[in-house]
């Protein structure tokens, strides 16, 4: 798509308007760094203080993420994801459980229904992936390993609402299963993931829920007792 020169009278509305499509479009991929400003100008055809006023703008609704020395990076895709992940960052470990509750288990039925092949592929690699990591002593390996798996049974789902939601809580995820795997110095003791895997392999929607019930039950319990 890229950018166009500004033509309208409300300048900054326009570029945020094309920020917006490139960043939704996955043109600005999330993570990524954007262009530096001069480059913006140059292609928008507008002065540089236009420019920073969009930018500004964009990193206060929390899709742009200005890191000094280095330049802005896409925080998030849409003001949805942004506003969930103000949110999140703020909120306790049961709270996040609570929320992961509420999507995961229906989640888990819905993917046993709807799973492609692809979609097993990737669940069951990624439940290999945590299983091996469970055996090492590199916490931030299992914590990135325990959230593929969990991405990979929300992708699953088909549903790209819920799977931007729960990406929207990506930085939560990150703390509440650190806090987790700190608590548990036996990480394969928490049931239900293989479990998971296997039901959602067999097209079974209730023992997928009853094996998310069992990882989120065991997870709820290690972070109640540490209170």
């Amino acid at each position: 798509m890229g950018l166009s020169a500004v033509r309208t009278g409300r300048v900054c509305d326009e570029i945020v308007t094309q920020f917006e499509q490139l960043i939704e479009s996955g043109e600005w991929p999330l993570g990524s760094k954007i262009p530096p400003e001069p480059e913006l100008v140059a292609a928008l055809g507008v002065g540089r203080n236009s420019v920073r006023e969009a930018v500004r703008a964009l990193e206060h609704a929390g899709l742009l993420e200005p890191r000094r020395g280095d330049g802005t990076y896409v925080r998030a895709t849409n003001g949805l994801r942004a506003a969930i992940l103000r949110r999140a960052r703020r909120s306790a470990a049961l709270d996040v459980l609570a929320v992961r509750t509420s999507l995961e288990r229906d989640a888990a039925a819905v993917a046993a229904l709807r799973r492609t092949d692809a979609d097993l592929a990737a669940i069951q690699a990624a439940a290999d992936a945590r299983r091996a990591s469970c055996d090492g002593g590199d916490r931030a390996a299992f914590v990135s390993a325990d959230l593929a798996f969990h991405f990979a049974v929300i992708a699953a789902t088909g549903n790209p609402v819920l799977i931007d939601l729960y990406a929207g809580l990506t930085e939560a995820l990150q703390r509440t299963v650190a806090e987790i795997a700190e608590l548990d110095h036996d990480r394969a003791a928490i049931p239900g993931h293989d479990e998971l895997a296997a039901a959602i392999a067999a097209s079974d929607p209730a023992a997928a829920r009853a094996a998310a019930d069992s990882y989120l039950a065991a997870a709820r319990r290690l972070v109640e007792g540490s209170r």
